[in-house]
């Protein structure tokens, strides 16, 4: 979550004991608010302004020789909302209310480390140094991410134009052929015991290599046949009972009807039935996983630029961060006498308490 790696840096950097008192709201304006309260049901909207307090942090302050209330620190809605900006634009109240808690606490938690000396050993400045880095990088990585974003609409006309088959949709019938025929399988015969009871158990054979070879053979040529018939012009559901009946497989048959299907919603090797013209049928197309497919198509239409628009600003915006982004990933040499060899392909872990920075194109949790 960015606000929490970042949240430990930059809070030190705002002041802290500030002695400013919450205004205090005009007596204008309240009498506004009782008016508005009374002639509405609802509860008066509370109001705060940039310079009313919003965090009070009581007997904390910089100036040791204050004691009990004089002893605060305060934080205005100006001050609090430049931090939270920072960290997350558009931070939800429920984040802001965990930001605000994490602060409190890491200004007097920070405060202490001070008086401790800490910020003088030495790996505080290599922490810093490399909190630095991922602050920069991410600050980078939003902002060719943003640079991304501005496509044009002549931008994505040409990509339209260019890639037109691709915003072809269509409406099939497509009949599914399981890969294998349903095999019983064989009992085996149950042995009586020494005193003659034959065991209530019939286990049964798992079907052979042979056995299995013939039930696909035997539906690959039904799936040949029902093509045959399809290209004639056969009603694609009765086909499709007749495939599910000749598999042994009981119970309803899927639906053939397929509608708005896009080019890249197929299998790679399903694509090319988005070539055919209304009424044609597709070659039988065998997948060794699964099964047999014939496709009919019965119409097709190109959706118009409009319809594609956002679609394909998205494409090209993330096309463009993957490629402003691949100039900084891969190219170094790592010492694998020292770091040891690769096991995975993944960069290794970062050091406990450090996070690597958000790739382009990424949504940090919070």
């Amino acid at each position: 979550m960015r606000f929490q790696c970042l949240v430990c840096l930059l809070l030190a950097g705002l002041a802290y004991g500030q002695a400013a008192q919450p205004a205090t709201p005009s007596a204008a304006g309240a009498k506004a608010e009782q008016s508005a309260s009374a002639t509405t049901d609802k509860a008066p909207e509370v109001k705060v302004g940039p310079d009313d307090t919003v965090i009070t942090l009581k007997s904390f302050c910089a100036d040791a020789a204050q004691q009990g209330d004089a002893c605060k620190t305060v934080i205005s809605r100006a001050q609090f909302e430049k931090l939270a900006e920072a960290l997350q634009p558009g931070m939800s109240p429920a984040i802001r209310r965990q930001l605000a808690t994490a602060y409190a606490r890491m200004l007097r938690m920070s405060t202490a480390a001070e008086k401790r000396g800490l910020d003088k050993q030495p790996k505080f400045d290599e922490m810093m140094y490399f909190a630095r880095m991922q602050i920069l990088s991410q600050e980078l990585s939003r902002a060719l991410q943003e640079d991304a974003g501005k496509v044009t609409d002549g931008d994505i006309e040409d990509y339209y134009k260019k890639n037109e088959p691709s915003y072809e949709q269509a409406t099939f019938a497509r009949i599914f052929i399981p890969r294998a025929k349903q095999i019983v399988p064989s009992a085996v015969k149950p042995r009586p015991n020494a005193k003659g009871v034959k065991p209530k158990a019939i286990p049964t054979q798992p079907p052979t290599e042979a056995q299995q070879k013939a039930a696909e053979a035997a539906m690959k040529k039904v799936a040949a046949d029902l093509h045959a018939r399809a290209v004639k012009g056969e009603d694609p559901d009765k086909l499709q009972k007749e495939a599910y009946a000749a598999a042994g497989l009981p119970g309803n048959t899927p639906s053939t009807k397929m509608e708005k299907v896009r080019r890249a919603t197929l299998q790679k090797d399903q694509q090319a039935v988005m070539d055919l013209k209304p009424g044609e049928v597709s070659e039988l197309i065998s997948e060794p996983n699964s099964g047999h497919y014939i496709y009919k198509l019965i119409s097709k239409e190109t959706l118009a630029l409009d319809t594609v628009k956002p679609e394909i600003r998205n494409l090209i915006s993330s096309q463009r961060n993957r490629d402003s982004m691949q100039g900084f990933q891969g190219n170094v040499d790592l010492n694998d006498a020292y770091f040891g060899p690769t096991r995975n392909p993944a960069m290794p872990p970062f050091p406990r308490g450090a996070k690597p920075p958000a790739q382009a194109g990424e949504d940090d949790p919070d």
